[in-house]
């Protein structure tokens, strides 16, 4: 089996499994393992109401290293008070506890990892706390974490880490809510002379409009690298993908990306922004886009997907307001799950969302139908404007005529689907 998983760079392990948070049964408790202790940087949502997982983790980041990340699915811990900090604290605790009785007082160099069965490892001197454990939980907003299942969980997922292509799936599992099917992305990329592997996992289908993070995001690396610089690589990744999605236009309690970096490529440091980190930067970049493209395509109800390139903006946030405005538009979001290329819809969209622009030169394309122009609409093929908005995925370009900046943003089509979902949810 090919490992295209988090567990694809070198140091890391990790298990996925049931603990009974979810009703269904289905896998809800994932752990992530650095024995080595990894470089981590972290953005998370800016809501102004958040889980307790993500005060914990905002920080516990900050420590100089990160030997392990535990995830939670089915309970977002968030509006729970006092007794929600306590259990995100107390997951990491419980962390601490269960590795230790399964690998000893001390972390373990990754490179002596054997299997669980013949049990060949090489104690490390270095201890490890609670600070040193990342926590991140999703699911239901406003229930207490039942902990006596939640450590019983963690003691297990423990029980079951491997660097195996299984494991790294069964993670990307058990971090599942509405999502119907894993997202994960790997790049390799050659840093003078070593191969550096960057993977991540994504989960996230609904309330979904990011700002600096998006749902759920686990990425790992064996790159060398530092932590402010691994920090910025990230931001801009982020910032540049995964926050350019929007779902249904909200943006959730939990947000949170996340990136653990080995060190164990044996690559020359990245210490400056040198070319060395350009290089990794872009394709930690588009790893992030790969996943916020499959994000959309399985966003709650959706058949399809879409990218709104605003040109000729006044200004770049200008260009990121509009394109966010013509992605989030329900009623657009409805003509295109009927494949109806209904236009006005992109440019009413694009007149209310607040921007400058020039009437008289604003045009909108249809990935290359032409279907407005220079303020009037043009004759175009219908049918084969319908046949671009049916299919997978196309492109609206819109040009405000108002200067020279572009963005961007990932949209995706309403459906009854969504509807459904939604409704259903807590009932």
């Amino acid at each position: 089996m090919l490992n295209n998983t988090v567990t694809a760079p070198r140091g890391f392990i990790t298990a996925g499994v049931g603990c009974g948070i979810k009703q269904s049964g289905r896998p809800d408790l994932g752990m992530i393992v650095c024995p080595a202790g990894a470089t981590a940087a972290a953005v998370f949502t800016t809501n102004k109401i958040v889980s307790a997982g993500v005060l914990v983790s905002r920080e516990h980041v900050k420590s100089r290293k990160i030997y392990a990340v535990v995830v939670n699915s089915g309970n977002a811990n968030a509006c729970t008070g006092r007794r929600g900090m306590q259990n995100s604290i107390g997951m990491c605790k419980q962390t601490v506890t269960s590795l230790v009785k399964v690998y000893g007082t001390r972390l373990l160099r990754p490179d002596f990892i054997g299997t669980r069965n013949n049990k060949q490892y090489v104690v490390r001197d270095t201890q490890f706390t609670p600070r040193n454990v990342l926590v991140a939980s999703t699911g239901i907003i406003g229930h207490q974490l039942p902990m006596e299942k939640v450590r019983a969980g963690i003691a297990k997922a423990a029980e079951k880490l491997s660097p195996s292509a299984e494991a790294g799936l069964s993670f990307a599992k058990a971090i599942m809510t509405t999502d119907t099917k894993c997202k994960q992305a790997i790049r390799r990329v050659e840093i003078y002379g070593a191969k550096v592997t960057i993977a991540g996992t994504a989960k996230g289908a609904g309330m979904i409009a990011p700002n600096l993070a998006t749902t759920l995001c686990f990425i790992t690396t064996d790159a060398a690298i530092t932590k402010p610089l691994l920090a910025k690589a990230l931001k801009y990744a982020i910032g540049n993908s995964l926050n350019k999605l929007t779902v249904d236009g909200h943006q959730s309690t939990n947000d949170t990306a996340m990136i653990l970096a080995s060190g164990m490529a044996g690559n020359r440091p990245i210490v400056s922004q040198c070319p060395r980190y350009r290089k990794f930067a872009a394709a930690l970049a588009d790893l992030c886009d790969d996943l916020a493209r499959q994000m959309a395509l399985d966003a709650e109800g959706a058949t399809r997907m879409f990218k709104v390139v605003i040109k000729g903006a006044a200004t770049k946030a200008d260009a990121a307001k509009a394109a966010r405005a013509v992605a989030g538009y329900p009623l657009l979001k409805c003509a295109i799950h009927g494949g109806d290329p209904n236009w006005g819809r992109i440019i009413c969209a694009v007149g209310s969302a607040g921007v400058k622009l020039n009437v008289n030169k604003l045009s909108c394309k249809l990935d290359d139908v032409t279907v407005f122009r220079n303020g009037a609409p043009v004759n175009f093929d219908r049918k084969k404007a319908g046949r671009v908005v049916s299919q997978k995925e196309h492109t609206i370009t819109v040009s405000l005529g108002a200067g020279d900046a572009s963005d961007f943003c990932y949209g995706c089509d309403l459906s009854a689907g969504y509807v459904r979902i939604n409704a259903e949810y807590h009932t």
